[in-house]
């Protein structure tokens, strides 16, 4: 890594001053704006071993890249970014109450950081730890207990990888890396840039870890925050909000961020500062980010306007209180409307239906989603006209089976997130978002089963001319 930072040190004198500022600004960026994300970071305990960057993170007795602590086979790495698809991180911090009573830890926050570099945007995706979901191989349970599930079986990948499936699964949208950071990377980061202003919209009462130092922040005025103020003003759920007024100072303080690092003031010492800091933060992250692919990311997130980054939460609005069978309060997801929350931020910046014909739309015939055809009425004929239909507006039907029952209105499940062919073929197809059901399994082999029912045998006459 040190002869690493060396090529890069001779590299610089023979650059113009505008690309060492983006060099620079996004080795810091994106590896450690993040960190800003993750409300709840706790020093990982003894049961969590942390490897530098590049390489995989491992649970004490789970599995390596190679499988030999277990002698099962490891996760699969994600495919290389391309530098062209959309990306989609996962940022997560970890319950502090957990870390200091000694137990694995659930995740206590979680946000979905999403970059287009075709339309040269980026959105932030909130998400409560306390919204019910299903989590692979344990049932319902909140959506925060897939990190304690995966990390306490050391499961392949741990607490992150599973973390990462459930949420795509739930929000529907391929989530290709995570990232987890401790807070004392946080606090040494902000230190090291000088801090960050925050400008809060209610009253927020903070302290240092300890009582060291308490401050009650008015609405309105802007502050300037150390690295243990910003930790607590984004920790901070005692507000009228709760979680969601704690998710949005989150997404402040991400944008904080990033301001702090393009200001070129600071571009000096953080150049010098670069290695060491790196060494520092680094190994206080798991991720199955490796650096090159860091760079790849932060290489473009800094070139994004901020009119261009789109934030929002899941707030109470798309969530219903329900108890549990064990008599847990916990936020049901309404799904119609945090798909629409989820189409607004993570749709390319487009605008508008796209339910046109497939060879007009770029954006579906580029996910070449493979998808199957299922009678759900009891009409074999019906099914194969719908799937030549469907292959004449250009969309890949791989399959057409009986569906084996009656299905009064047709449904969609999605196998592997393609959100522009699902919203294409809801609206060709008149489907109803609540019959739009996530079922990932990317190893199905195929994106998406379409399983006709009896509202299209009435209106297919219509709508196949």
């Amino acid at each position: 890594m040190k002869k690493f930072f060396q090529k890069i040190g001779h590299w610089f004198t023979g650059l113009d001053k505008l690309t060492r500022i983006v060099f620079v600004v996004f080795v810091v960026l994106s590896i450690t704006t993040s960190a800003a994300a993750y409300s709840v970071v706790s020093n990982l305990t003894s049961t969590m071993t942390i490897l530098n960057l590049p390489g995989i993170p491992l649970l004490q007795g789970g599995r390596s890249e190679s499988g030999a602590a277990s002698g099962q086979p490891a996760i699969a790495l994600p495919e290389p970014w391309d530098g062209v698809s959309r990306v989609t991180v996962l940022l997560m911090g970890l319950d502090s109450s957990d870390w200091r009573a000694g137990d694995t830890p659930h995740s206590d926050t979680m946000i979905l950081l999403s970059v287009d570099p075709i339309s040269k945007t980026a959105s932030m995706m909130s998400i409560p730890r306390d919204i019910w979901v299903n989590i692979r191989g344990f049932g319902y349970g909140r959506i925060n207990e897939a990190y304690f599930n995966g990390a306490a079986f050391n499961l392949p990948g741990g607490g992150p990888e599973l973390a990462r499936q459930t949420v795509e699964q739930f929000i529907g949208v391929p989530v290709q890396y995570y990232a987890v950071i401790d807070f004392a990377a946080f606090i040494r980061f902000i230190d090291e840039i000088g801090g960050i202003k925050v400008t809060p919209d209610e009253p927020v009462t903070i302290e240092k870890e300890g009582g060291v130092q308490r401050e009650v922040l008015e609405p309105g005025v802007t502050y300037a925050l150390d690295g243990e103020l910003a930790l607590a003003y984004i920790r901070e759920r005692k507000t009228s909000g709760g979680d969601v007024d704690r998710a949005r100072r989150q997404q402040e303080a991400i944008l904080a961020i990033r301001h702090q690092l393009m200001k070129r003031d600071n571009l000096p010492a953080l150049i010098a500062k670069a290695p060491s800091l790196y060494q520092e933060i680094s190994s206080g992250i798991i991720t199955n980010m490796d650096l090159k692919q860091s760079i790849q990311l932060g290489l473009l997130a800094i070139q994004l306007d901020l009119g261009n980054i789109k934030k929002g939460v899941i707030d109470y609005n798309m969530v219903t209180m329900f108890k549990t069978d064990e008599g847990e309060q916990v936020l049901k997801p309404i799904t119609d409307q945090i798909r629409l929350l989820r189409d607004e931020l993570f749709t390319s910046g487009t605008k508008g239906p796209i339910a046109q014909p497939a060879a007009g739309s770029t954006l579906v015939k580029d996910e070449a989603a493979r998808v199957v055809v299922l009678d759900g009425v009891g009409d074999a004929a019906l099914a194969n006209r719908t799937a030549d239909y469907l292959r004449a507006q250009g969309i890949n039907v791989v399959q057409v089976a009986d569906a084996g029952g009656y299905l009064p209105a047709t449904k969609i499940e999605i196998f592997n997130g393609k959100p522009y062919s699902v919203k294409y073929l809801a609206e060709l197809m008149g489907v109803a978002s609540a019959n739009i059901w996530n079922t990932f399994d990317p190893a199905a082999g195929f994106d998406i089963r379409l399983t006709l029912g009896g509202d299209w045998a009435s209106a297919s006459g219509t709508r196949m001319q």
